[in-house]
């Protein structure tokens, strides 16, 4: 079936429908006998469920009188719940839209609401807004929030005209502003962004914080200038200060943060029962953390920790779409919903054995059942990284007094550099590197040293950040700009040299940030190269989120940004970046 063909329900599309139950038409399927979870009763129900193209026109007690080349499938032995909802995916980790979208609706995952930061600030507008429209026509379903800063410091701001936000918000594919991470400048002033605040609650769409141990009086704030969820509660209390405060809440399990199983037990000590407002995220984790499903493995944690079923699963399907205002699309199995739909073959296991996605079977019994997605990204802006200027060693000087050091994956802090750094190469009983990073157009580059990353990386070049710009990292110079140059060979992604030789490298062909492989043999290429990574001295939970976050200006306390070397609470540029 074209999913091109019922992209949108048109008036004769709905007539063609409606049909169905008048007993005009055939349905497309019927799943007879189904014990499905019934949102509207908050219980289990046995029904037929009748389903035209990618829409379920009837659940009831009644057999269509009409079937000719309908597929019935008898659900005597299963559980039927909808399908579930990824509310805060960053379709950019290493994989693309398609690739995780793909991979996660074959585990259950059927809709995605997707961060839109990288392909807003590298594509051009009208091509952006293309490709969302075009990513729609896949099986799955897909929107996508507006940001309303970058998340860094930018040479040129001209990314985020007022007109390219104003297309974004207003976007029908488009349903939440943010996530909020420049809520600091938002109480201190920033009207700007308090005006997109306000035009993203006048057009009924919620807006996502971004507020990490936020006091009371803070998310009150936050609250009254619009901010309606947040994904940043890493206790129980945290937790329930949120919903205390009138916040929905997402409760969190990542790589870098898997706290659901801690917060569970910790809300239970804080006598939380009832998860009406919690919702459920991975928050964006790179591709391996990925092997035993997406939301799946969310419901698990909640299964596993003695909540309701109704609430697990709800905390993924139901209660998101609600929030989300698209409950007469999502969330539920009623008629006038897409029809997605997981089967299972026990309520206590999540991982379905069939997935049905808009109407049609991308998993069954256990066997993908589309082989290829496919999306022409050259016609969107979206190509592999064309490097057309040469780095010499003679222009990595790293004279500069203070370098940044990694409290841990994602934090950077200062440091006084105590070592000689004019030499060529560094020693590799400490864990002090040299430190790049090159505009991808080779306009400016900013230099210093960095501790702890790790302690015999002799050199590593990487285009994975959310600006696309270029990182080098290591303790021989010689070794960095031959990563440079062999990244620059294949188009962009990451290069691992030692002695002269790659010995580890991955390709990101599509804008040097993501893969245009399947998911699962991306996992494979990054677990290979963060053990190679680890193996050198790399201690913290995630190299991944290291490289994407060195110029995240929402993070403590020094970042590594187009401008140069930044002062988050300071707000101030300590070392500026230096002209080629």
């Amino acid at each position: 079936m074209s999913t091109e063909r019922i992209h949108r329900w048109t008036k004769t599309r709905l007539r063609e429908h409606l049909s169905v139950v008048k007993g005009e038409r055939a349905p497309t399927v019927v799943l007879k006998n189904a014990t499905y979870l019934n949102y509207a009763r908050r219980r289990w129900v046995k029904a037929n469920i009748w389903i035209a193209d990618d829409q379920i026109v009837y659940v009831g007690a009644d057999f269509p009188e009409v079937t000719g080349q309908t597929e019935v499938v008898d659900c005597e032995s299963q559980f039927i719940v909808p399908g579930y909802i990824e509310h805060h995916a960053h379709p950019f980790q290493l994989y693309n839209p398609q690739s995780l979208a793909k991979y996660a609706s074959e585990r259950g995952t059927t809709t995605l609401i997707n961060d839109n930061l990288v392909y807003f600030l590298n594509l051009d507008k009208k091509k952006a807004l293309s490709m969302i429209e075009k990513l729609d026509e896949l099986p799955t379903t897909m929107y996508w929030w507006a940001r309303y800063d970058s998340q860094t410091e930018l040479r040129s701001e001209e990314q985020f005209s007022n007109s390219k936000l104003k297309a974004w918000l207003e976007h029908h594919l488009v349903v939440q502003g943010g996530e909020l991470t420049s809520w600091p400048k938002v109480l201190q002033g920033d009207d700007v962004t308090l005006h997109w605040m306000q035009e993203t609650t006048r057009l009924r769409k919620p807006i996502e914080g971004h507020l990490p141990g936020a006091s009371e009086r803070t998310l009150s704030q936050m609250a009254l200038l619009g901010v309606t969820c947040d994904h940043e509660a890493i206790t129980g209390e945290e937790v329930v200060r949120r919903l205390d405060t009138g916040y929905t809440v997402s409760l969190r399990h990542s790589s870098i943060r898997p706290d659901l199983p801690r917060l569970f037990e910790e809300l239970k000590e804080q006598d939380v029962d009832y998860f009406g407002r919690c919702l459920m995220t991975t928050d964006g984790s790179p591709p391996s953390f990925y092997e035993e499903g997406v939301m799946n493995q969310c419901i698990q944690i909640a299964l596993d920790a003695g909540i309701d079923p109704i609430d697990a699963y709800g905390m993924a399907t139901y209660y998101v779409a609600r929030y989300y205002n698209i409950d007469h699309k999502l969330g539920m199995i009623a008629p006038g919903r897409i029809a997605h739909l997981n089967f299972l073959s026990d309520v206590s296991n999540p991982t379905p054995v069939s997935v049905m996605a808009k109407g049609q079977w991308v998993m069954k019994d256990g066997e993908p059942c589309v082989d290829h997605w496919s999306l022409p990204w050259n016609e969107y802006g979206i190509k592999p990284l064309k490097i057309d200027w040469d780095l010499r060693e003679d222009e990595l000087h790293f004279s500069m007094p203070m370098g940044i050091e990694m409290a841990n994956a994602v934090i950077l802090k200062p440091y006084q550099i105590g070592l000689e750094t004019t030499v060529k190469e560094l020693g590799t009983d400490h864990d002090e590197s040299y430190f790049a990073m090159i505009d991808k157009k080779g306009k400016w580059l900013v230099t210093t040293m960095i501790k702890g990353f790790a302690s015999s990386v002799m050199g590593f070049a990487s285009s994975y950040s959310y600006t696309g710009d270029v990182i080098l990292i290591g303790k021989r110079i010689s070794d960095m700009v031959k990563a440079f140059e062999k990244m620059k060979e294949q188009g962009g992604g990451m290069v691992l040299v030692e002695g002269g030789e790659v010995i580890g490298r991955m390709v990101l062909p599509l804008m040097g940030m993501m893969s245009d492989e399947p998911l699962e043999g991306i996992m494979e290429e990054e677990k290979k190269l963060a053990q190679q990574l680890r193996d050198r001295g790399y201690k913290h939970e995630d190299p991944m989120y290291s490289l994407q976050f060195f110029s995240a200006t929402h993070l403590p306390y020094i970042r590594v940004t187009q401008r140069g070397i930044y002062d988050v609470r300071k707000k101030t540029v300590l070392f500026p970046a230096i002209m080629r």
